[in-house]
């Protein structure tokens, strides 16, 4: 396990379609969906600094809003789930 990556927790909240497009289209890139606008990520600085880059220039900074949580080092379990459990990625997305 890469001891470098860190998980976030990254939910978005975007107004228009086409940018709402765009925006999931990245974020399947780059994580695992854990809810509709919520994605799990495993990056490592670098790779979370381009993710940021690449969805602020597809967002209206006036409109949309988007949240980025760091859970931690890879691998500690932060979740605690009620009804029916999310699958966890088991390692990180490689952005090439």
């Amino acid at each position: 396990m890469n001891t470098n990556r860190r998980r976030y927790l990254i939910a978005y909240d975007i107004r228009k379609p086409g940018r709402l497009r765009r925006i999931c289209k990245l974020m399947e890139a780059n994580g695992e969906r854990l809810q509709y606008s919520v994605f799990i990520c495993d990056l490592t600085r670098s790779e979370l600094v381009h993710l940021r880059a690449a969805g602020e220039g597809i967002m209206n900074l006036d409109e949309d809003s988007v949240v980025i949580v760091d859970l931690g080092e890879v691998g500690e379990d932060r979740f605690t789930f009620v009804g029916r459990r999310a699958v966890l990625p088991t390692q990180g997305a490689q952005i090439v």
